[in-house]
């Protein structure tokens, strides 16, 4: 999991590693991250670090001599110069550096494997996720952190003028949404601010369940992203999720809305007045009705469709 976040964002992710021998519980910790630092020495630290995992049910629980010949045998396996791996594993050479590492994990607080620190919080055990979808959202927020606002926009648009917001789909397919600044004129008017600021250009639908709703707005495409500010409801008892095409804000509950919104695929009444309706599929809503489905959180689900830009027309 570490591995395939350093690969997917390697100008943003570093894996820094540091021992912390269980030498309590393992007998021959100590002595396998010495071995670990002799094939460092040759260049070889990440390949006999993943032999040494791989075969850790083999020298856990052997006596030292014949761990010590274990470590020896990985390092010929790897074509290390045995003489000097062999002289610095049973010299201790590097045993000062593996002690000052777990000296530095102790002051730190760890209380053992595996444990993260993140942004100064010690997580461990449950609190400790092994998602990987979890991971990649979280380097995506802090990404999406550059292009976020501290603020709602001002209030730009005319509530007698007919707003329509054209999405044109990577796959060359178009739909039309009406808006409703007259029922929801911040929520319009953040969504057409967001639109040409070029916010929507290249987002998925990252949600999409048939006969519920299609869900978009996020650029991390997780379900978690925003543009930085929220808005208040706008719900008006007068509209209703009574037929597809309904347009609607997203949100984690009341007042939370941002730039996520969803286009409803069937009639969803039970979503009324939880949400702000501030829109209407006019034309092309078969182009939404046949949008993949899938969510965000489903390691195997396939691309979501995604939005290759929108425009708003004035009339």
């Amino acid at each position: 999991m570490l591995a395939q976040l350093v690969n997917t964002y390697p100008e943003y992710v570093q894996l820094v590693y540091r021992h912390f021998p269980l030498n309590r519980i393992h007998s021959n910790a100590q002595k396998a991250a010495e071995a670990a630092e002799a094939a460092g020495a040759q260049g070889a630290f990440w390949a006999y670090h993943d032999a040494l995992f791989a075969t850790q049910a083999i020298w856990a629980e052997q006596p030292p001599a014949t761990a010590r010949e274990h470590f020896i045998q990985l390092a010929a396996e790897l074509n290390l110069d045995l003489e000097q791996f062999t002289a610095d594993l049973d010299n201790s050479f590097y045993a000062p550096r593996v002690a000052e590492q777990e000296a530095q994990a102790k002051a730190l607080g760890l209380p053992g494997t595996p444990a993260v620190i993140l942004d100064g919080d010690l997580l461990t055990g449950q609190e400790l996720t092994r998602s990987y979808f979890i991971w990649d959202a979280y380097v995506q927020l802090r990404l999406l952190e550059d292009r976020q606002y501290t603020a709602p926009p001002p209030m730009q648009i005319d509530l007698t003028t007919t707003y329509l917001a054209h999405v044109e789909m990577a796959s060359g397919e178009q739909f039309v949404i009406e808006l409703f600044p007259q029922f929801a004129p911040q929520t319009v008017n953040s969504f057409i601010f967001l639109t040409k600021a070029g916010w929507y250009d290249g987002v998925s639908f990252h949600r999409v369940i048939p006969n519920f709703i299609a869900q978009t707005g996020d650029p991390t495409g997780t379900g978690f992203g925003g543009p930085g500010y929220t808005l208040p409801d706008e719900i008006n008892p007068a509209l209703s999720h009574d037929r597809a095409g309904v347009v609607a804000t997203a949100n984690t509950g009341p007042n939370t809305n941002g730039s996520q919104w969803y286009i409803t695929l069937a009639s969803v009444p039970q979503l009324d007045g939880k949400d702000t309706i501030f829109g209407q599929v006019i034309t092309g809503l078969d182009v939404v009705q046949k949008l993949t489905p899938r969510t965000p959180d489903d390691p195997n689900a396939p691309p979501g469709d995604t939005i290759a830009r929108i425009w708003i027309e004035e009339k």
